[in-house]
């Protein structure tokens, strides 16, 4: 390593598009927080959405590399929202270790009403349903699937309900996005997307402290009121410190992901690790596609071709693939 590049822990190590997991000993803290540059205004470059869907897909995208990059084997981590707001759909795909890939679908008449009522915040944007969490460690392994409801809570808390009821883990998520603008050589301003996040995990080596008040509609024993259980003092504080987060600082380039970690945890002190790098980077191929469309009957790659080719455009990275229907006619 060059004598002049900051070493790990110090101040600028990681930089964008890094996801940085940290530990915070004494208080039985575990996460990984990240910011997000030029990978997510690649992607939101390239789709074009009004900028409320963008935000929205920004927060996603913080969201599932900071999951996604804690799996221990190669596969694939997707988070998909499935709702009936103006932003029906959001999905992500993060496979392993680094490629990642974003769309959203919504309804441009609703949005814009929702627009003009100034009603553009993700619980409104997104409405009631759900958001499915899949873990696919690729063939002749058993899928995960996690869902949990939308009911008009923010990203943040959705994601913090899901590992309090299906992993038993109290977790803290905070997500930003911004939009900077930088000036340009020459004069003018040039526009770009940012997006940060911070997942903290209370992870105590004796398991009965990890016990946090039951959820309405939980296990409790009946009769008991669902707060009667004590937080333990260590989550407390860790769960108070990480809600101190300003947006601001979580997006902000200068601030960046170790500094921000030291100025949360440096009483207590903080150890940071090796990050891991995330890409705009989509999986799709005209192999993958072909495979898709050689399933089709005959009648389908019929319905599929206009002036006798089939063209399939990429939702993920808008990337355009073309076929002869009489590629498919021997399967059929």
């Amino acid at each position: 390593m060059d004598d002049d590049m900051p070493g790990l822990g110090e101040f600028g190590f990681a930089g964008d598009d890094a996801v940085v997991p940290f530990q915070v000993e004494a208080l039985d803290a575990r996460g990984r927080a990240v910011q997000l540059g030029a990978m997510v205004d690649a992607i939101l470059a390239r789709h074009d959405y009004p900028e409320p869907v963008s935000r929205l897909l920004a927060e996603m995208i913080a969201l599932t590399v900071l999951l996604g990059t804690s799996l221990k084997f190669d596969g694939r981590f997707t988070a998909q929202t499935q709702t009936d707001g103006p932003v029906d759909l959001l999905v992500v795909d993060f496979s392993t270790p680094s490629s990642v890939r974003a769309y959203a679908r919504f309804d441009a008449e609703r949005l814009a009403e929702a627009q003009e009522a100034k009603r553009t915040d993700p619980e409104n944007l997104l409405g009631k349903g759900t958001l499915a969490l899949t873990v696919d460690q690729g063939a002749n392994m058993q899928r995960y699937q996690g869902i949990v409801p939308l009911d008009g809570s923010t990203l943040e808390a959705v994601a913090e309900s899901y590992f309090r009821q299906s992993e038993q883990i109290p977790t803290a998520v905070r997500l930003a996005v911004a939009r900077i603008a930088r000036r340009r050589e020459g004069g003018g301003f040039e526009e770009s997307w940012r997006a940060g996040g911070l997942v903290a995990q209370f992870l105590p080596q004796a398991p009965e402290r990890m016990r946090m008040p039951d959820l309405p509609g939980g296990d409790a024993p009946e009769g008991l009121e669902e707060f009667t259980l004590e937080p333990d003092d260590a989550w407390t504080e860790t769960r108070a410190l990480v809600d101190t987060v300003e947006p601001a600082e979580l997006a902000d380039p200068d601030v960046g992901v170790e500094r921000l970690l030291f100025r949360l945890f440096h009483e207590r002190g903080v150890r940071v690790f090796p990050a891991t790098p995330v890409i705009d980077d989509c999986t799709c191929s005209r192999e993958r596609i072909g495979e898709v469309l050689s399933s089709f009957s005959a009648e389908e790659i019929e319905d599929s071709t206009t002036d006798g080719r089939i063209e399939v455009v990429c939702e993920f990275c808008s990337k355009t693939y073309e076929f002869s229907p009489d590629e498919f006619k021997k399967l059929n």
